[in-house]
């Protein structure tokens, strides 16, 4: 058997820290990046006699992350315990949310080449996060108490997910939602968003789920989608060889590419769960909750429809233009200078997304990017030639300007392009005879010649039209 015999079954678990000025037990701020140590109190490190409060806003910007993932919000959650020992949790226990989150039963919809899928998310609960971990190689490690108690919400999906590349798309696709909500900055390069994977495989057509381990911690998008292809394939060579998979923690090395196992994988039991005694209940009323919706601001979801009604664009681009939220709205700027959304859409794809950095920000000038979105509309421009212009654009270069410079001008003109396909039929009988013969790839054999003759410069649509009209086909 191979690897296209078996299937994985993926079930993510994403955390992101909220947009809180102080932490969610005390009053301690939450900057990225001060000092160690500089930003911990005794309620952050668990000293005796320290008692935390709930910071609200915390409870707020996570009703807000639950009503944009469709899910319902509980008018009566609590606060729980989560025992476990670990260098990096100073007083031996999480405050987390264990069989009463405060929002269940969302999903969301994500795009993928084949096309669109509706993931389940099975809860979403508040917790605080835990300090980090220095290691100094060769002098031991060391503790920086600035992120305990930093809050965060985890969103926990079903196990909808079956590839690298739906996981990947459903974590970007998740920031989008989160970032146009208003609930977290999601850097996944200062670890604000990251993700741990549950993965388990199975033969294709089987319903039961095989053993699962997890990989914690993966914070960028490509180590996510490498994390998933790894440990799919080391599970089902192990299967293949006659192992069994043991349920575990594993860790993912992105230097190397492999996965290795860290410790054996804890049940709930394990945790020992118990209610919070120092904190009450959290609970909501129905007009706390209406009165988050309605602050919530347009949604991924809401761009999707609007692109695909008011410019024509298909389901997938749309799809992938509301995965960043810096590129939904220059998208919508730009296409309303364009006479071609369609081609603003395809240059922003094909030419702007895949560099586009954690800080999901556009450097561009939209009147440029319009300018060559025309250019190129009308024909002036391959789409060739029309990314060549985009990489200068991005440099601050005028399109027209670059376009004349570098004589990229694409030729379009009726007159010059009849000359042209004449000028091929004549130079290429046997080509000619194939097609007047029914071998409809000759007729690309002789635009390529044309785009020879005119050294790429020719309009291939136009110059096939003309060299149909001509043989009378």
């Amino acid at each position: 058997m191979s690897l296209h015999d078996y299937e994985c079954v993926i079930g993510l678990e994403v955390h992101a820290e909220l947009k809180t000025a102080t932490k969610i037990f005390c009053g301690c701020p939450t900057t990225f990046g001060a000092p160690p140590n500089t930003q911990c109190c005794p309620v952050c490190t668990g000293m005796p006699g320290a008692l935390p409060v709930l910071n609200r806003e915390v409870v707020r910007l996570a009703v807000r992350a639950g009503l944009a993932l469709g899910c319902t919000i509980a008018r009566f959650s609590k606060l729980d315990r989560k025992n476990y020992v670990y260098p990096d949790l100073p007083k031996a226990y999480q405050i987390s949310q264990y069989d009463a989150p405060l929002c269940v039963g969302g999903h969301l919809d994500v795009d993928t080449p084949n096309g669109a899928r509706r993931v389940g998310i099975t809860r979403i609960h508040i917790e605080e996060d835990a300090g980090k971990l220095v290691h100094l190689p060769g002098e031991g490690t060391l503790l920086d108490c600035n992120r305990c108690g930093v809050p965060l919400i985890e969103i926990v999906s079903e196990p909808d997910i079956r590839s690298a590349e739906e996981a990947k798309s459903y974590v970007q696709s998740l920031r989008a939602v989160l970032l146009a909500a208003g609930v977290s900055d999601c850097r996944m390069n200062e670890g604000s968003l990251r993700c741990d994977v549950n993965l388990s495989v199975r033969k294709k057509g089987e319903t039961a789920l095989g053993t699962r381990t997890e990989m914690k911690n993966l914070n960028s998008f490509q180590s996510i989608y490498r994390a998933v292809e790894v440990e799919f394939r080391r599970q089902v060579e192990l299967i293949e060889a006659g192992g069994t998979v043991e349920q575990e923690t594993r860790r993912f090395d992105a230097a190397t590419g492999t996965t290795s196992a860290m410790r054996r994988k804890e049940n709930a039991d394990d945790y020992r769960y118990f209610p919070d005694p120092d904190l009450p209940p959290v609970t909501l009323t129905e007009r706390e909750i209406e009165d988050i919706r309605a602050e919530l601001p347009a949604l991924p979801d809401e761009n999707k429809r609007e692109f695909i009604a008011r410019f024509g664009l298909s389901e997938y681009a749309a799809g992938l233009l509301i995965r960043s939220t810096s590129a939904a709205q220059f998208f919508r700027e730009t296409a309303a200078k364009t006479r071609y959304p369609k081609v603003c859409a395809n240059l922003l794809i094909g030419g702007v997304l895949p560099s586009l950095g954690e800080e999901d920000a556009i450097a561009l000038d939209g009147a440029k990017f319009a300018a060559l979105c025309n250019l190129s509309g009308d024909g002036r421009l391959s789409s060739t030639a029309a990314q060549r212009v985009l990489a200068a654009v991005l440099e601050g270069a005028d399109p027209e300007a670059y376009m004349r410079e570098h004589g990229l001008e694409q030729v379009s003109d009726d007159g010059a392009l009849r000359e042209t396909a004449e000028q091929v039929i004549v130079q290429n009988e046997k080509i000619v005879r194939d097609l007047l013969g029914g071998k409809q790839a000759a007729l690309q054999a002789l635009v390529g010649q044309g785009m020879r003759l005119t050294r790429g410069k020719a309009n291939p649509e136009k110059l096939a039209d003309l060299l149909r009209e001509t043989l009378g086909l």
